[in-house]
């Protein structure tokens, strides 16, 4: 007895218990599951009882049926002063996690029910708080990608790799669909490219996934082999049985459906992945609808006249929207906290999207594309005179000084749409003969000049239609924290010189 005395305080800590459970939560096979099973029989004998039989249906704990002892082949019918039933619970969760049964003596099936149960509730809790952190983390991540990736192929393919970890799936795909609800494109993360080209064609939309794209609503699935809507797979498509669709909108308008299968641990998902999941869906709209609008600017970007609202692009709608998916990050947290507010944030959010939209449209023919991107500040002067050059019958005479220090990126782009715009005013206004672009560093900073023979500046030009271009630049000019001036009459009686003068702390990279 004293020898049992001594070793049962040893029985108690769950350390061995803890780490035996987590080693099977991240890696939930034959190996992890016998060290389970050894560990659970040493707590099972070392506290005095004979058997124990756990059932644990606990997402983000895989799914477990495992017995030792007495009760290794099964659960007893019914309680008996030998047999114990616990359910296991842990804080911050509704319902049990599981169910514990333990044979034994009474009081130790008691005391060995309480520290299994306080092992699993632990590893439960620490599975909950990673795979939280894990999802915010995702979702934070989806954010910036978001933020920083303006084209829409990479955009399409970020949102399905980081919604994919985002609830444990193994497979993930986003269906874009037309406007008579077809899918036309069709992204998949989880599936090698040898096995997609396999399979063949991309799905169209029918069966269980035409109803997410019809019905506009959220399907959660716990087996999609046995749905009655199923449509089925083509020969080499891998099995999968658990399945999440979510819809994606923007404005209220379908664009697309998220498609999510094969949740980790074998089990279904749960209504908390189709929330987080919809609240992803929220980003995703955003992304693609800014994608699909920086792809029109794009194109449309090679029209007459480009430069005269690009300040009010940027200026405007890029932050525009920056700021509505500000808006949108902590939805996922008030969607469990404050329902009524995440709903009104969401409302907002679409409304400011609406006016966003509107905007573009009034902007899309009066476009500043980014100018000349990554070349040096030399080499983009050089290539915009030979440009202007080519493009009008005025001559035009570059005279340049080596650029000691270049410039930061920022700096060379502003400089750049100066000068593009001081041009294209030459060209469109001046009537000139004659035009002399200078570029001079020196001690005191970066000086740009431009001068013409032309008729000059009309009284009050930066208020006339047509030169929104003199107002972007000083607004540029203000951005750079230089001094702009425009002037009429440098050559006698006619003529009209713009002169930028770039301070040296600007100019440091």
């Amino acid at each position: 007895m004293a020898t049992h005395r001594r070793r049962a305080p040893a029985a108690l800590p769950l350390h061995a218990l803890l780490q035996a459970l987590e080693a099977w939560q991240e890696h939930p096979g034959r190996r992890s599951l016998e060290r389970l099973r050894t560990v659970l029989l040493g707590t099972v004998i070392a506290n005095g009882a004979t058997g124990a039989h756990l059932t644990l249906d606990a997402p983000p704990l895989p799914h477990l049926t495992l017995g030792v002892g007495e009760l290794s082949e099964g659960p007893p019918e019914a309680e008996a002063p030998a047999r114990v039933r616990t359910d296991i619970l842990a804080g911050g969760r509704t319902g049990s996690l599981g169910e514990l049964w333990v044979s034994g003596p009474r009081g130790a099936a008691g005391v060995t029910g309480e520290a299994i149960g306080a092992a699993i509730g632990s590893a439960w809790a620490l599975a909950e708080a990673q795979a939280t952190t894990g999802r915010l983390e995702a979702l934070d991540t989806a954010s910036q990608a978001i933020a920083a990736e303006l084209d829409l192929d990479r955009v399409l393919q970020l949102i399905v790799d980081l919604v994919r970890p985002l609830v444990g799936a193994r497979y993930a795909a986003l269906g874009i669909v037309d406007a008579q609800g077809r899918i036309e494109r069709f992204l998949t993360a989880g599936v090698t490219p040898a096995r997609r080209a396999r399979i063949g064609h991309p799905p169209l939309g029918r069966g269980l996934l035409g109803l997410i794209i019809h019905e506009g609503r959220s399907y959660r699935v716990r087996d999609i082999a046995v749905h009655p809507d199923r449509f089925g797979f083509p020969p080499h498509h891998p099995p999968m049985h658990s399945f999440l669709g979510v819809p994606v909108r923007v404005g209220g308008e379908p664009v697309g459906n998220l498609y999510l299968t094969e949740k980790a641990g074998g089990g279904a998902f749960s209504e908390g992945d189709q929330r987080l999941v919809e609240s992803f869906a929220l980003h995703t709209g955003i992304a693609i609808q800014n994608a699909r609008l920086h792809a029109k600017v794009h194109e449309l970007a090679v029209m007459e006249d480009r430069e005269r609202i690009g300040t009010d692009l940027h200026d405007g709608i890029i932050q525009a929207l920056y700021g509505v998916g500000l808006s949108l990050e902590d939805v996922p947290d008030l969607l469990a906290e404050d329902p009524d507010e995440a709903a009104r944030r969401v409302e907002r959010a679409i409304e400011s999207l609406h006016h966003t939209i509107r905007d573009t449209r009034n902007f899309i023919f009066e476009l500043q594309p980014e100018l000349l991107g990554g070349r040096s500040l030399v080499a983009g002067a050089e290539q915009l005179v030979e440009e202007f050059r080519r493009d009008t019958t005025v001559q035009a005479d570059l005279r340049l000084d080596a650029v000691q220090v270049e410039p930061p990126a920022s700096v060379v782009r502003e400089v750049l749409a100066i000068l593009s715009e001081a041009l294209s005013n030459v060209a469109r206004h001046a009537q000139a003969q004659t035009v002399v672009v200078e570029l001079e560093d020196t001690a005191g900073g970066l000086t740009l000049t431009v001068t013409d023979d032309g008729v000059g500046l009309p009284d009050g030009a930066e208020g006339l239609i047509g030169h929104q271009g003199l107002r972007n630049m000083r607004a540029r000019s203000a951005r750079l924290g230089a001094e702009l001036r425009m002037e009429s009459g440098p050559l006698p009686g006619r003529g009209t010189r713009v002169r930028l003068t770039v301070p040296a702390a600007t100019l440091q990279p």
